[in-house]
């Protein structure tokens, strides 16, 4: 049996701003998807103990105040999120991720702040990344790139964007459509298929950083590109441009 076949494990983090090791979690939300099983799904809303930015309270709607009152100390939070995504990894569920290095270094990095023992610590998980995937496959399809339009293109429903359990469900729904789609990605064996992204993640990011140089006005964003996939080392000034 291919791997689509079996159980995904999905995570998706909602944040004070734009920068992973910086900023903080406002929601998060962890699933497990398909495999023939009902669909679980587990969500948090913390306390960041920062003020939200107003550009990211635009995005998913939670507000300093929002979060302070129906969010719950972000240490415990934290914690219960990487305890949740472990548990499904050490099942051998391979971990989808939008735009992994932004959520998965969030995660380390709020791990790290409120003394949790991080995730890559405890596990060793195999990650998809639908972002990645879908460049490969379809590298010259115009449009956008984000959540949305993967799954307007892949045909998946997103019934809340920026909420964290629509996000998560709809970025394993869409990893699950390229797959089924393009069936030479499910012959891959997954230790084999994350070892591929973080190459052609790397070359992605080139390829950004290549068109913000030469594009008037975005020049000085070349800069901020990283290229390591899943996960980013430190940085510790200015926002990441993942996209």
């Amino acid at each position: 049996m291919t791997w689509h076949r079996k159980p995904l494990a999905g995570l998706d983090l909602e944040t004070t701003g734009t920068a992973p090791e910086d900023d903080r979690i406002v929601t998060a939300a962890v699933v497990r998807y398909g495999g023939g099983r009902p669909t679980e799904t587990r969500s948090w809303i913390a306390d960041p103990g920062v003020p939200i930015q107003a550009g990211a309270t635009a995005v998913h709607g939670f507000t300093t105040e929002a979060a302070r009152t129906a969010g719950r100390p972000a240490g415990g939070v934290v914690a219960e999120v990487v305890d949740a995504v472990a548990a499904l990894v050490d099942e051998g569920l391979p971990l989808v991720v939008m735009n992994a290095p932004f959520d998965l270094t969030m995660l380390e990095a709020e791990a790290e702040r409120h003394h949790v023992r991080g995730l890559f610590a405890r596990s060793v998980p195999l990650v998809l990344d639908p972002k990645v995937l879908d460049k490969r496959v379809d590298r010259y399809r115009p449009g956008g790139r984000r959540l949305e339009d993967l799954c307007r293109h892949y045909v998946v429903p997103l019934d809340a964007a920026h909420d964290s359990s629509a996000d998560a469900l709809a970025a394993c729904g869409v990893t699950w459509k390229i797959a089924n789609r393009h069936r030479w990605l499910t012959r891959v064996p997954l230790d084999e298929l994350h070892e591929q992204q973080a190459s052609w993640a790397a070359d992605q990011q080139e390829s950004l950083r290549e068109h913000f140089a030469s594009t008037p006005g975005k020049e000085h964003r070349a800069a901020t590109v990283r290229t390591d996939w899943p996960l980013i080392p430190p940085m510790r000034s200015g926002v990441w441009a993942g996209e």
